[in-house]
């Protein structure tokens, strides 16, 4: 979940007919990195509901354990979807396959490892090893980053839809998914298609550490040749010579490519 407010609209009500499953999900969205534990007041404004609302559907999810309460009246997201979410096999299944091959990577390299899946024009990170002295880096686990302006994005942009690759490349020039030029996004789509990794450098989004970083990032392909996830390596600089990395990077995403076809029983 991004944590931003589902819905456009400012009345504070709910659309009409809206059913309740989409009205939970906003208040479930309501919460992000950096808004983990909400008031009911913050919870209602979050998610454009009304107080009764939210406090009516918000003790539902709290029963069922998807949310839970603190002594102090705030809501934090509950045990019970961590639980849910350790099934999604998109996510889990494919982490279990990487993880071996991931914690060798952080072994040798000392930076962050992260492995993503694509969700329709994001891309979801659902692991990250990251080595103590690492550059701090802003992505966490359950994080959505842009397709068209990060390394793992790039490599899942690289096999999505035509429709997907479409949008990216024809939006309008405005935020962060935009900040590379077309041609250059084409060029590492390329690049990840025809050699199975690419490599990206550009400025660093977190103050205090080095001006720029260096992404190398791979597809991890299924057998009819899309992709079920990405893997990359964040390092700190320009490094873009790492030709040992982009191989091991590349052989870590077939060795992880085989893991999880044997895990499914595909051969």
């Amino acid at each position: 979940m991004s944590g931003t407010v589902l819905s456009g609209r400012t009345s504070g009500r709910p659309a009409e007919g809206e059913p309740l499953i989409g009205r939970a999900f906003r208040v479930l969205g309501a919460f992000s990195h950096a808004n983990d534990r909400l008031s009911l007041a913050t919870l209602s404004v979050r998610a454009n509901l009304p107080k009764s609302t939210a406090l009516r559907i918000a003790a539902q999810l709290v029963e069922v354990g998807a949310l839970e309460r603190g002594d102090d009246g705030k809501f934090v997201v509950g045990l019970r979807l961590l639980e849910i979410a350790a099934l999604a096999p998109r996510g889990h299944g494919l982490r279990a396959a990487a993880l071996p091959y991931m914690q060798d990577l952080e072994h040798v390299t000392r930076q962050h490892v992260l492995l993503a899946v694509r969700d329709h024009d994001e891309a979801v990170l659902v692991e990250r090893l990251s080595s103590r002295d690492a550059t701090p880096v802003k992505y966490r686990i359950g994080g959505r980053l842009p397709l068209g302006a990060t390394g793992v994005g790039l490599a899942l942009l690289a096999y999505a839809p035509d429709d997907v690759r479409a949008s990216v490349l024809g939006g309008d020039g405005s935020g962060e998914r935009d900040s590379l030029s077309r041609r250059r996004i084409r060029q590492l789509l390329a690049s990840a298609r025809g050699e199975g990794v690419l490599t990206l450098t550009g400025p660093n989004p977190v103050s205090g550490g080095p001006g720029d970083i260096t992404t190398i990032a791979a597809p991890i392909l299924d057998g009819r040749g899309g992709a079920m996830g990405a893997i990359s390596l964040v390092s700190p600089g320009r490094n873009t010579g790492l030709i040992g990395h982009r191989l091991a990077l590349r052989t870590a995403s077939l060795a992880i490519a085989r893991a999880a076809g044997r895990a499914r029983g595909v051969t």
